[in-house]
């Protein structure tokens, strides 16, 4: 049986402000196989974004273990994450982050100059062209409605092709054609063999996941597979 590409056993995190200690994650244990679609889900200050912020190396727990492709990550150096960070993960955010004097060329393109590689625009046309945008190449974020923002977030996350992709609210700010939509593309890269993890608290959204964690107060609560899940209806991939 192969192993989990992410697991994690007594996950806790806290935060310290002048006195106040506050706990965030309580003890959290699960294990994410390679090619899994999960859902985190749950209220306002469960915990969900400081675990996707843990599981996304952009924080590290206060206690418990935390597996990567079978290797302690208590174990890395910064840098060493941060080289996971850029070369293995993909996110996308609620805020699209785009820079806005740059082109959607050029947005995508970012990673590839971050991690030192060369500025191979072929690589980002390709990106771009996966989430159906190959006709606004040299438009500006303001020339771009906030579904096609977010989708430009998206080819940006995938250029480097990554293990992972972590969508943070990516509906947010979307309406719900446009959510769809870019519900879509995630679930054809999930079909493609990508891990993607979503963090939301929108049922609808979560119901595009094969499966669903739920947090409260800092704990999981439920950990399911979706019986009633929405298939993509339109594909951007040529599969």
């Amino acid at each position: 049986m192969a192993e989990p590409l992410i697991r994690v056993r007594d996950i806790v995190k806290n935060y310290q402000t002048d006195e106040v200690l506050t706990s965030v994650l309580t003890g959290v244990s699960f294990e994410i196989a390679t090619g899994e679609f999960v859902a985190i889900m749950g209220p306002s200050g469960s915990g969900k974004s400081t675990l996707m912020h843990i599981l996304g190396f952009l924080d590290r727990p206060t206690s418990g273990v935390f597996y990567y492709k079978s290797e302690d990550t208590a174990q890395l150096s910064d840098n060493q994450l941060a080289v996971i960070r850029n070369q293995e993960v993909g996110f996308v955010f609620q805020s699209f982050y785009l820079l806005p004097k740059t082109s959607v060329l050029e947005n995508v393109q970012l990673p590839l100059i971050y991690s030192g590689k060369d500025q191979n625009s072929l690589k980002a046309s390709t990106a771009i062209k996966a989430v159906g945008l190959e006709h606004r190449l040299d438009y500006l974020p303001s020339q771009l409605s906030g579904g096609e923002k977010q989708r430009v977030a998206i080819a940006r996350a995938l250029v480097n092709d990554p293990e992972i992709i972590f969508a943070d609210e990516p509906t947010g700010n979307l309406d719900s054609k446009s959510g769809a939509q870019v519900m879509n593309i995630l679930q054809d890269f999930n079909e493609c063999g990508k891990t993607i993890i979503l963090v939301t608290h929108e049922n609808e959204t979560a119901k595009h996941a094969g499966r669903i964690i739920q947090l409260k107060d800092g704990k999981i609560v439920q950990d399911y597979r979706v019986q009633d899940r929405i298939t993509a209806k339109t594909s951007y991939l040529n599969k």
